[in-house]
């Protein structure tokens, strides 16, 4: 009996370990991407060998990378195993419109609720413009954009970025040039709002920026970008006058060259709208003054952690913080929480500056419905999806500022409390409807056009 048990032990094993070879990938629907771009993302090659007990797993993975490119509204992998010992894979791929002209209505306040209720939707602060921007020029990856807007901001700019330059696809760089002038602007926060000046029949500031990169890219997950940038700007005497701190010691114009570096470790499921994994993003950056301003070091940090809790739960625990020297920098420095993704919720409507922040959102959601809407008569949308996630949340943060005056936001924990509903669509297209309470027992709804 001990000698038949060994042998179906012996039996089992085998077929545990029984690896097919993956004979050849077919990619059927790339009529713009190159082959190459698309195997670049895989972890597996034409030759290399597949456990059979993981192949559906594996499929999966590469379905996934493919699908993070966005550059397609679908990918399906068909596996074919019928030849005894091989698997073919055919990667069928739905590609997105490329190039894409958008014309843009963004508002010039922080966010949506700010214009909606302190600016009472005063239309004068919108900004039209469009941008036509080739996502995958020549099929590479690359990315050209042009930017022409009008309207609250002026503004106009050249983009470029071409991620692989090498044979091995690792190696890549970019640069761009923006010009940009304003009627009215911020000069100062005041109790945790910003407080505006506007010069009429003149422009208030203008700015000028340039950059080059390096990119590399050693593996699937992990990125590190080099980027040297110099930066330009000009205000008028209003806003010295009303801020001599704006550029320090009531200076007009300020110059410097900012060296930046970003390291990037995205081991997350959907690179758009995470729901398994983690990511870790830190920069340093480092400014140097030609005019108007002496020095800065800066270092930043993003840490995510996405689960899968089983039965259409998740959860999410995503940190974000700063720490900057000296302490003492000119106003258009010191931003911390309240501007552009660095906020905490139930908070939208302040502005808490400093030279370190701390900020901690966490997340519980259920998946109430994730579905594909196929054959829609659009050669670029002929696949949507459509996904629903409920949601509650807690938040919680902390923003140093050793010059506070009187925002009394500052130097203290913050905490607010939630819940809402995340929509996300094919074109990395996502909008979150919350309702938060505050420490202050202040409470609103609230809408944000990205993820957390």
């Amino acid at each position: 009996m001990a000698q038949e048990s060994d042998m179906i032990d012996s039996s089992l094993n085998t077929v545990a370990l029984e690896h097919l070879q993956l004979s050849k990938i077919n990619i059927v629907g790339n009529k713009k991407t190159r082959r190459s771009i698309i195997l670049r993302e895989m972890s597996v090659q034409e030759g290399d060998s597949i456990v059979k007990a993981g192949l559906a797993d594996v499929t999966e993975l590469n379905r996934k990378r493919v699908f993070n490119l966005s550059l397609f509204t679908d990918v399906v992998i068909l596996t074919d195993s019928s030849v005894p010992g091989t698997v073919t894979w055919d990667i069928v791929v739905k590609e997105q419109w490329y190039l894409i002209p958008e014309f843009t209505f963004k508002l010039a306040d922080r966010n949506f609720n700010v214009w909606w209720v302190e600016q009472d939707r005063d239309i004068r602060r919108a900004n039209i413009g469009v941008t036509l921007k080739n996502r995958n020029f020549r099929g590479n990856l690359e990315e050209v954009s042009a930017t022409a807007q009008v309207g609250y901001t002026q503004k106009f700019g050249l983009q470029y970025y071409r991620p692989y330059i090498d044979k091995n696809q690792k190696h890549g760089f970019g640069f761009k040039f923006f010009l940009s002038r304003n009627e009215e602007w911020f000069y100062k926060t005041d109790s945790n709002k910003w407080e505006f000046a506007k010069t009429q029949g003149r422009y208030i500031t203008n700015s000028f920026e340039t950059s080059v990169s390096y990119i590399l890219r050693p593996a699937y997950a992990s990125r590190h970008l080099l980027e040297a940038s110099f930066k330009s700007q000009t205000i008028q005497d209003t806003i010295t006058l009303l801020n001599s701190d704006y550029f320090l010691n009531g200076k007009r114009q300020m110059e410097l060259v900012e060296l930046l570096y970003r390291y990037d470790l995205n081991m997350v499921d959907n690179w758009n709208y995470p729901m398994h994994g983690l990511k870790v993003v830190v920069h340093s950056i480092f400014r140097i003054g030609i005019k108007g301003f002496n020095w800065q070091n800066v270092y930043m940090a993003e840490i995510g952690r996405f689960n899968n809790l089983g039965k259409k739960f998740y959860s999410s625990h995503i940190f974000r913080g700063r720490i900057a020297f000296p302490e003492k920098q000119p106003y258009v420095y010191v931003s911390a929480m309240g501007v552009g993704n660095e906020y905490i919720r139930g908070y939208e409507y302040y502005v808490i500056d400093g030279s370190h922040y701390g900020i901690l959102r966490n997340n519980l959601k259920y998946e109430l419905l994730n579905i594909k809407i196929k054959k829609l008569p659009i050669r670029y949308i002929s696949t949507l999806p459509f996904r629903l996630y409920p949601k509650v949340y807690t938040d919680v943060g902390y923003g140093r500022n050793k010059f506070p005056g009187n925002s009394t936001l500052n130097n203290r924990l913050l905490y607010s409390a939630g819940a809402g509903i995340d929509i996300v669509s094919a074109y990395d297209i996502k909008l979150r409807v919350e309702y938060t309470w505050n420490h202050l027992g202040e409470k609103g709804l609230f809408l944000h056009f990205t993820s957390e």
